[in-house]
């Protein structure tokens, strides 16, 4: 099984970044920075999400990050999946915070039961079997909408969505250009095909 070990962000600062998701989410090892290499513009491609236990963690994060400096993409409200809401860094990366509860059971923990990463891509049985192949093994899949992989003992789940279908869930239009502007950090290296890459990372992960 191929495990996600942590995710390198792109940055134009590192020490702003490092101060943002500690701030804002308290994220410390299971997200890398390094200082951005291509230049890219509109939608990335990809979208990170944070699932908590209650909507009242999700409005703690989302209120820690916007005081932390990001900007609000999705306000926090129910759906028929439970509530969330989707923010964007001061670095650009979209981050959505979710749940399937729709009432509290108490008050805020803050606790971050998963890290999901979810990739746009073009033809998600293409790259469903691309992935099957380096090594991740299928949790669910819904056709041609949605594949989520097991994470294993990684601190990061992979899913994907289609492109436009994942760019509307977090508020933004679709089209973009450019580099992703972020790494999967494994211990096997390669590229999808949609252009993500997965590598062994070397830069130093955020100490707490």
């Amino acid at each position: 099984m191929t495990n996600i070990d942590s995710i390198t962000l792109e940055v134009a600062d590192t020490a702003a970044a490092e101060r943002f998701y500690a701030d804002a989410f308290g994220l410390t090892t299971q997200v890398r920075f390094r200082e951005q290499q291509q230049p890219s513009t509109g939608f990335r491609g990809y979208t990170l999400s944070l699932i908590v236990a209650q909507p009242a963690d999700v409005d703690s994060l989302m209120a820690t990050a916007l005081e932390a400096g990001a900007t609000t993409l999705k306000p926090a409200a129910k759906s028929m999946w439970g509530y969330g809401g989707a923010v964007q860094a001061p670095d650009g990366a979209i981050w959505t915070l979710a749940t399937s509860a729709k009432k509290n059971t108490g008050p805020a923990t803050r606790k971050i039961d998963s890290i999901v990463l979810l990739l746009g891509v073009q033809d998600i049985l293409a790259s469903k079997k691309f992935y099957v192949e380096h090594g991740l093994t299928v949790a669910k899949s819904f056709n041609r909408m949605y594949v989520e992989f097991d994470g294993g003992s990684g601190p990061v789940k992979l899913a994907l969505y289609r492109r436009k279908a994942l760019a509307k869930q977090a508020g933004v239009a679709p089209e973009g250009t450019g580099a992703h502007r972020i790494a999967v950090n494994s211990a096997t290296p390669f590229t999808d095909p949609d252009g993500f890459a997965w590598e062994v990372a070397t830069t130093q992960s955020l100490d707490a």
